[in-house]
């Protein structure tokens, strides 16, 4: 530490002497005046600590955030040396011809959350993987040992090869996620990232299919629209003049990196909003909104109801349907499918004798038929309207009929197309140039694909599965139907094993495999339970390029900020090496390293700078400027770090299909609310979805919800919705995020009272599947028979299983729905207060917003 008298220098002049007279005398202030209490004059000291550099003293460095909590928006990193002593973000000096300052509607400022700002706490955390480890203690214990890269590279390709050789091309499951680690060039990800090209050209992959977040909305994209770029940019939204937030709540999961800026533009403009949700969300409250609690799972239902009241008034847009869609009526039925049912006879009662009115839909749902009929009428009469289905309410069983069932209403009343109105399913909108490493034939190659939550049933029940059990997806060769025999997991960019469903069941299967390989910049749950530690280098660490999520239209540069900590490698550089060690051992992988990174040689593993240079400049001038138009050379946008594009007029999906006439990319060229691709399946046990899923939106009972009979032994539905404070699991750990938010459950103020619980107390929650313990939050924004907790805690499991840090998904359940939707919001449970201890300890001591928000009585 420098001596008082330096350190003093380094403050501003003024400032050093007033403390250097701080000592000479100190006075109270009283009703007679000053009085002194010390003279003379006394050398200030020194603290015990260095000051806070000043920012002419910093170097900054424009990057970005890494996750999927949103958007990826600008950090700024100011950092002395080699290390990152603060972030800040976007103020508008960043762009070209930008200013401090700079924004306006067309051109936003890219500003990150809380969980953003707070990244150097995860950067420098404790618990960063800094080496590699080996497991030496029983899996799940947490006991490793730190080795050389050349003994755990060498122990994981050995491992490879003789799985590959003694089980078969299926043997290691890819887990990769693009939970972290995801760019342009150094990309996790589940279909197309670099753990799925490297697994593919080994020849040993069994891959998952499907997609946690919004499954079921796929599907549903899919089936109606035929793409799943059936997204306005969240700029539209400033043009509706209604908007419903259907289980949205953007305050915490915005899609895009403005969304609040273009939803405060539209409140402003005097639109109006409502608000679906079993919570009275902060987004409701900042909107003003109309809120409509509904029971969870039963959307479908209500929007059934809804489109009864729509057709049995004639408010929907004939003009619309005729002209732009296939099945919603008799009218609009192809002549292939003439026997079949349409959506406006199936709503009426026509083919089950049960009309779908409000009345019977609120029977269902919980929500008066007043309200529905309110509703109703409120969209079919409003132009343009929004009515933004979320994928929260499709995390469920039969999702899909949700969303298929909001898509349905968004066309029968003209809003698709329009600026204002909204086709959103999937959601995706302005498409990025978003590969930079080598893309070929082997980019998505797999043996078997199964969906995601199921890795653990067929583990377990292996070899006697169903393909309809685990959905495997048909190939065209001998291996179809072959269900695969797993032995290895690789999780890439994930932590899976504290996320996907029915986490005991998945503890009993992975203790059956041969060889766990986790592959992060930090120690996760999902790291305790793998054999194999391999560090990965944050995106502050690598070069790369940041691609916005889901909405937005814009590149942020990300340079290699720091160099990489500890023995922290890429995982472009792990993949590489790993390559070339395979090949000397495996003889039908010949050249596996060079093919897998052909720009670089095997010193890549030493030194990447240059290669990865190489490759992001090709991705730059072969893509984004020659199919994008744009004119900025990459020495500019490396200057600036950031590139937003200026689009002339904001983007609508199918908005050529609904002014020009062009075709929807479906079978029939049009809206399918009769799935052309469902009507034509004969054999539903060869398919990926297993079992039988309706050709035109209908309602399905849950396999669980509070109008089934085991309500009677489970009688509240939880759901388990994103937190503010995490992107899922990531950032659980952050304690700045800690101190603020703590993880507890929100209960209705009528279930508390009934069960003696005030806010504070600790719940013991439990079904037939697990048991959580978790601090309880009582309020009257929760409507009752309804839990929400929220999901991505850190699992911490006590000697008899109790889940202490209050994880969902250990009561989450892995039954398969069709179309591939993740059960997260289908948990019957029941809660009572304990004297079980809620863990880790220092998450009692956060300041929670239960404090503030109390309303016990």
């Amino acid at each position: 530490m420098d001596t008082p008298r330096n350190w003093l220098d380094l403050l501003n002049p003024k400032r050093r002497n007033f403390l250097k007279t701080v000592g000479a005398g100190a006075a109270v202030a009283t009703t007679s005046g000053l009085v002194e209490l010390g003279s003379g004059e006394q050398q200030a000291q020194a603290f015990a600590y260095e000051p806070y550099p000043r920012d002419d003293q910093l170097t900054t460095v424009v990057t970005s955030c890494d996750h999927n909590c949103g958007s990826r928006h600008m950090l700024v990193a100011h950092k002395k040396g080699d290390v990152i002593v603060r972030l800040s973000t976007d103020d508008g000096r960043y762009q070209e011809g930008g200013k401090f300052g700079f924004e306006n509607e067309q051109v936003p400022q890219l500003r990150a959350c809380l969980r953003g700002r707070s990244y150097r706490s995860r950067l420098y955390s404790p618990e960063r993987l800094l080496y590699p480890m080996l497991r030496v203690g029983e899996r799940g214990e947490g006991k490793f040992k730190r080795v050389s890269w050349d003994e755990a590279l060498n122990f994981v390709a050995q491992k490879m090869v003789d799985i590959k050789q003694k089980y078969g091309p299926t043997a290691i499951l890819d887990q990769a996620y693009a939970g972290t680690s995801y760019g342009v060039l150094h990309k996790s990800d589940q279909i197309e990232g670099l753990l799925a090209r490297f697994l593919g050209m080994f020849g040993c992959r069994t891959n998952s299919w499907s997609v946690p977040s919004y499954q079921g909305t796929t599907f549903s994209s899919r089936m109606t629209f035929g793409t799943i770029t059936d997204g306005n940019e969240d700029d539209a939204f400033a043009h509706s003049k209604l908007i419903i937030m259907w289980g949205w709540n953007p305050a915490y999961t915005f899609h895009g990196g403005n969304t609040f800026y273009y939803m405060r533009l539209a409140k402003q403009r005097g639109c109006k909003f409502v608000v679906v949700d079993p919570q009275y969300t902060d987004s409701a409250a900042s909107y003003d909104a109309w809120w409509i609690p509904i029971r969870p799972n039963t959307d479908a239902a209500m929007l059934a109801g809804m489109a009864y009241h729509i057709f049995a008034n004639g408010w929907q847009d004939q003009a619309f349907i005729d002209k732009f869609c296939q099945g919603m009526d008799a009218g609009t039925m192809p002549k292939q499918f003439a026997d079949r049912q349409n959506f406006k006879d199936y709503i009426l009662g026509k083919y089950d004798n049960t009309p779908k009115t409000p009345e019977w839909a609120a029977a269902i749902c919980g929500v008066s038929a007043a309200d529905i009929k309110k509703l109703a009428e409120m969209y079919a009469t409003t132009k343009p309207a929004a009515l933004k289905a979320s994928w929260a309410p499709g995390r469920a069983s039969y999702g899909e009929q949700y969303n298929r069932m909001a898509a349905a209403l968004q066309a029968m009343t003209g809003n698709i197309g329009i600026l204002g109105g909204s086709a959103e399913g999937v959601g995706k909108g302005w498409h990025p140039e978003a590969v930079a490493y080598p893309y070929d034939q082997y980019a998505n190659v797999w043996y078997a694909s199964i969906k995601s939550d199921r890795w653990a049933h067929c583990v377990l029940n292996y070899p006697n599965v169903k393909r309809e059990e685990v959905g495997l997806w048909p190939r065209s060769d001998e291996l179809d139907g072959k269900i695969p025999n797993i032995k290895a997991i690789f999780w890439h960019g994930s932590d899976w094993f504290n996320q996907l469903t029915n986490i005991n069941k998945e503890i009993a299967a992975i203790k059956k495999l041969e060889l766990v390989v986790c592959m992060d910049s930090t120690i996760t749950p999902s790291g305790l339970w793998a054999d194999v530690l391999f560090p990965i280098a944050t995106h502050f660490e690598r070069h790369d390029v940041a691609l916005p999520w889901y909405k937005g239209h814009y590149y942020i540069h990300r340079p290699k900020v720091i160099e990489p900590l500890g023995d922290s490698k890429t995982d472009f550089q792990v993949f590489t090496e790993l390559a070339y060690r395979i090949e000397q051992l495996d003889p039908s992988v010949k050249d596996f390293g060079r093919r897998f990174n052909p720009r670089a040689t095997r010193d890549y593993f030493r030194d990447n700078d240059a290669t990865d240079e190489a490759y992001l400049v090709d991705w730059w001038q072969g893509k984004v400027q020659k199919h994008q138009g744009v004119t900025m050379s990459w020495a500019d946008f490396k200057k600036h770090g950031v590139y937003k594009f200026k689009l002339d007029r904001p983007h609508v999906a199918f908005e050529e299909q609904i002014r020009d006439g062009k075709r929807f990319p479906t079978p029939s060229g049009k809206i399918e609310i009769l799935s052309t691709t469902l009507a034509n399946i004969k054999d539903w046990t060869k398919t990926q979805y297993g079992y039988e899923i309706p050709y035109i939106p209908k309602w399905i009972e849950p396999f669980e919800s509070l109008n089934h009979a085991r309500a009677k032994t489970y009688p509240f539905h939880m759901v388990t919705p994103h937190p503010r404070w995490r992107t899922h699991s990531i950032f659980h750990n952050i304690p700045w995020l800690r101190e603020t938010y703590q993880q507890e459950i929100t209960l209705s103020a009528r279930d508390a009272k009934a069960r003696g619980i005030v806010t504070g107390d600790i719940v013991e929650v439990w079904n037939d599947r697990g048991r959580v313990v978790v601090p309880a939050y009582v309020t009257e924004r929760c409507m009752p028979g309804v839990v929400v907790l929220y999901e991505g805690a850190w699992m911490d499991l006590a000697k008899d299983g109790t889940d202490r840090a209050g994880n969902p998904d250990f009561l989450t359940l892995d039954e398969p729905s069709p179309a591939g939707a993740f059960a997260y919001n289908t948990i019957l449970v029941d809660f009572k207060k304990t004297d079980l201890n809620h863990r880790p300890g220092w998450d009692t001591q956060a300041t929670s917003r239960s404090v503030i928000f109390r309303r016990d009585k």
